[in-house]
C-alpha cells in the first residue's frame, strides 16, 4: 500500500509551510513555483526587503487591503527572476488563489497551471485563466 502524498498535496504542504514566514497577520499566504516536480522558487507575503513589516510597523490600509506587503506569488516570481531561474511552463501552488494583479504576473511569466487551496475573492481570474489557457485548479 502506498501512503505517499500526491505531488499536488506535497507541493501545497510546502506552500503552507512557506506561508508561516508571512509577516502580515491579516493573511498568511505561501507560494511555490515548480516545473517537472522540481521546486524553482518560493515566496510569502511580506514587506519590501529591508523595510519594516506589518508585525513591526502596522498595516498600510487602502480600500480595506494592506498594501505594505508584496504578495506571495509576486515574491516567488521576483525571487526566480533575481536568481536567473526560468519559470516558463511551470506550475504555481498558492495557499490562497491569486488576486487579479498577481494573476496577471503569473500569466505573463508563462506559468501554465495555478493550484490553490482557498479561493480568495477574485472571480475574474476564472474567465481570464480560461482565455489565457492557464489551468486553475482547486485542491480544496
Amino acid at each position: 500500500m502506498n501512503d505517499r502524498v500526491s505531488w499536488e498535496k506535497y507541493f501545497m504542504n510546502i506552500a503552507t509551510e512557506v506561508a508561516t514566514r508571512s509577516t502580515c497577520d491579516r493573511k498568511h499566504v505561501g507560494a511555490v513555483i515548480v516545473r517537472e516536480k522540481t521546486i524553482l522558487s518560493t515566496g510569502y507575503n511580506g514587506s519590501i526587503k529591508g523595510l519594516p513589516h506589518c508585525d513591526e510597523a502596522g498595516h498600510e490600509m487602502v480600500d480595506g487591503h494592506c498594501v505594505r506587503t508584496t504578495h506571495a506569488e509576486a515574491n516567488a516570481i521576483v525571487q526566480a527572476a533575481k536568481n536567473g531561474v526560468g519559470i516558463k511552463d511551470g506550475e504555481i501552488y498558492v495557499t490562497a488563489s491569486p488576486c487579479y494583479n498577481c494573476f496577471k504576473l503569473i500569466a505573463n511569466s508563462g506559468i501554465k497551471t495555478i493550484y490553490y487551496d482557498e479561493f480568495y475573492r477574485e472571480d475574474r481570474i476564472i474567465n481570464h485563466a480560461k482565455e489565457a489557457g492557464i489551468e486553475l485548479i482547486s485542491l480544496n
